[in-house]
């Protein structure tokens, strides 16, 4: 058995390693944990206030996310500058299929909220400081072999250059692209949607009411979601814009004026005339998942696991479920005296995340997959399907449960000291 230098390496200090580091510093605070971070970090560099920029990537968060950023106590601090979401609109182009969601109808302040990347960043660093976490930065995990007991970590660093550290348990959240999953042997199945996602943030004439719109079209779907303000209705809204290769191309060599009137003739009249669109990303669109995301001493988490179609807005979502998940069984070995990194310690957070994550995997990629097809039949059932989520009670709270992060299992972690429990159901 080894004596390891830490009880936890967290590969990447993104939101999604950032956030499991302080929900275990949190929640397990007699575990020691180190992030590992491939962009220099200094406390220094942290901004005694934040203006929010026009261009600023956000993330979508459901109201089933507030509820656990609430318990890791980093919310209040969220909440200056979160957009909630009072309303959705769903509906379809060219046809007359529509549903609506309303925040009131559900007895909650929002569905939702719409908050800036470097914000939530922001906030989770600054909680972190307060902590005993640890941090390797500018540094990459390069590999890792098993050891009796954890396992021993390769890290790279401009500075050091390659030195390794022994844990209990290595924890992969740098997302999809950095290839280290690929290192570790684990095998990913990919399905691309031939879609790409264009991320910019627009300006309306009418204002978005703190409205939420889910627009699926003969070219692909697309989201614009309440951005700016937490507290005043504005202009503002971030928008997510799927299309081909050959349509991306097209959009990305147009002028802001003409890229403004081809988003207006996609999107229709709902807000008013687009009148302004800042500086446009893309990516390619691929389901991602992992069948068997744990092995002895190492799990996946996030973009890592599972990567979704952004147009339902679930991918942080689940991944932040998954991460409270993760939490749970850390907490409950270590009340155990068992090693974190045990099989059976991390298999038990895969089986109580699993249906979670089939479930959002399920429900997102129908979602575009039905909305896709173009056949008269089919566009006339999923109408009547919209309609009837409209009109019947009981499907309208199912579907607006899975869009608030609600249909799922949470976990019971608590603050130390607290009775753990089951928590199959959300208020």
């Amino acid at each position: 058995m080894i004596k390891p230098d830490t009880d936890l390496i967290i590969a990447g200090g993104g939101l999604a390693g950032a956030t499991l580091a302080l929900a275990v510093a949190r929640m397990v605070p007699s575990l020691r944990v180190t992030v590992v971070e491939a962009f220099p970090l200094s406390p220094d560099a942290l901004p005694e206030s934040y203006q929010p920029s026009y261009d600023a990537r956000s993330t979508a968060l459901a109201w089933g996310s507030r509820l656990i950023f609430e318990e890791l106590g980093l919310w209040q601090r969220l909440a200056e500058h979160a957009t909630p979401i009072h309303h959705i609109h769903v509906s379809d182009r060219g046809h007359f299929g529509a549903t609506r969601l309303h925040a009131s109808e559900h007895g909650q302040e929002a569905l939702g909220y719409v908050a800036d990347n470097r914000w939530m960043g922001l906030c989770l660093m600054r909680e972190l400081l307060a902590t005993n976490v640890q941090w390797q930065a500018p540094a990459e995990v390069r590999n890792m072999t098993p050891m009796p007991g954890g396992v021993q970590v390769e890290l790279a660093s401009g500075e050091n250059g390659i030195r390794k550290l022994t844990a209990r348990c290595l924890v992969v959240a740098d997302g999809g692209r950095s290839g280290l999953r690929e290192r570790l042997g684990f095998q990913s199945s990919h399905q691309s949607y031939d879609q790409n996602a264009l991320i910019a943030n627009v300006s309306t004439s009418d204002s978005h009411g703190f409205m939420a719109f889910e627009r699926f079209t003969e070219a692909g779907p697309m989201a614009l979601l309440p951005h700016g303000s937490p507290s005043r209705a504005g202009h503002q809204s971030a928008l997510v814009w799927t299309l081909t290769d050959e349509a991306l191309e097209e959009v990305l060599d147009l002028s802001d004026e003409d890229k403004c009137r081809r988003l207006q003739e996609r999107f229709g009249w709902r807000l008013g005339r687009f009148t302004r669109i800042g500086s446009c990303h893309h990516y390619p669109l691929t389901l991602t998942t992992v069948a068997e995301p744990v092995r002895p001493g190492v799990a996946l988490v996030g973009n890592a696991a599972h990567a979704l179609h952004p147009v339902a807005g679930q991918g942080f979502n689940l991944a932040l479920r998954g991460l409270m998940t993760l939490v749970e069984q850390f907490r409950l070995a270590a009340e155990q005296g068992r090693s974190i990194g045990d099989l059976e310690v991390l298999g038990e957070y895969q089986k109580r995340h699993r249906e979670d994550r089939q479930q959002t995997v399920r429900f997102s990629d129908s979602l575009v997959r039905l909305f896709g097809q173009s056949m008269p039949p089919v566009t006339a059932a999923r109408d009547a399907g919209l309609v009837g989520l409209d009109l019947l009670p009981g499907a309208k709270r199912w579907f607006a449960r899975k869009a608030m992060g609600l249909g799922g299992r949470r976990a019971a972690i608590g603050r130390p000291g607290q009775l753990n429990r089951e928590v199959t159901r959300h208020e």
